[in-house]
């Protein structure tokens, strides 16, 4: 008989999931009381409510899909066949709130990396007339290998670039040779709850500053930038200098956490760059948390970076 790795690997992945659920239940804080339901949830079965409400009598059929269609052009002048060529995103409908009785932490969505962009992007609409030349680049498809035209892997980034070496007769290679990057994305903040998949004294820490991250990757610095020593002191002097309060660490444990930025796409163009961010709490759930301090030290820094 034949059998195919996928489906073993599905068989396998269903059957783990099986045992957390059992473990959900069984799980000491429980003290034995039946209080979760637990269910185990495919990716087709993610559908959205977008409406119950029907049309009027004299529709016809499909009176809820009508009175949602008619909804959808009188709020946004859209119609059915638009919905064809549509890039749709469905994310939590609510806001951004403060946590905790001091207030000194923020809880939102799309924390990453939408916290990072924002710094790096306010700094460098704050600079006045630079010493140097400055480039904010917000990529997407990050946390899907970075492809596409709007990926760090596109020829976007190349383009613009030599656009503007042309334009003052110098070679794109020596540009990129005499230029350092900030790859700006968040990092794991190490969580209590689950200490068992961080390591605490090499992990970032919420309200203890920007995150410095020398190398990220996978099984130690699998797929991952590993900036030089000599880069990293550049960076720790800048922050110095500029009184920015930073840290450095890891992404959890050797052989249980990791990550990966687009760090490494920099890097191989011969751009000196290192990853540097926002620690966060429970990093790409629904309710991501950061410190304000931790946000505020980011657009410190990545100001620095670009003033320097």
């Amino acid at each position: 008989m034949l059998e195919s790795e996928r489906d073993l690997r599905d068989e396998q992945a269903l059957d783990i999931a099986r045992k957390m659920l059992v473990a959900a239940r069984t799980a000491p804080k429980g003290k034995g009381v039946d209080i979760l339901e637990c269910a185990i949830v495919t990716a087709e079965q993610l559908n959205l409510f977008v409406g119950s409400r029907p049309f009027d009598q004299e529709a016809g059929a499909d009176r809820v899909k009508l009175r949602v269609l008619d909804l959808l052009h009188e709020k946004y002048g859209i119609c059915e066949d638009d919905l064809t060529s549509a890039e749709l995103e469905v994310v939590p409908a609510f806001n951004a709130t403060d946590i905790g009785l001091d207030g000194s932490l923020i809880g939102a969505y799309g924390h990453d990396d939408r916290v990072c962009s924002y710094a790096a992007l306010k700094a460098l609409l704050e600079l006045e007339t630079p010493t140097k030349t400055a480039v904010c680049m917000l990529a997407d498809k990050e946390e899907i290998g970075s492809m596409g035209v709007t990926g760090m892997q596109s020829a976007a980034f190349d383009t613009f670039m030599n656009d503007l070496c042309d334009s003052q007769n110098v070679a794109l290679r020596a540009c990129y040779e005499h230029s350092f990057c900030l790859s700006a994305d968040v990092t794991a903040a190490y969580d209590p709850n689950f200490a068992e998949v961080y390591e605490k004294r090499n992990d970032a820490q919420v309200n203890h500053g920007l995150g410095l991250c020398k190398y990220t990757g996978a099984r130690g610095k699998g797929g991952s930038s590993d900036a030089d020593a000599e880069t990293v002191a550049y960076v720790r002097r800048v922050m110095d200098e500029a009184g920015v309060v930073w840290q450095i660490g890891e992404m959890g444990k050797i052989d249980a956490g990791g990550g990966g930025t687009v760090a490494q796409y920099m890097a191989n163009r011969n751009i000196d760059t290192i990853d540097a961010g926002v620690p966060v709490l429970s990093m790409h759930a629904p309710f991501e948390t950061t410190a304000k301090l931790d946000c505020y030290m980011a657009y410190k820094g990545m100001l620095a970076l670009y003033q320097h």
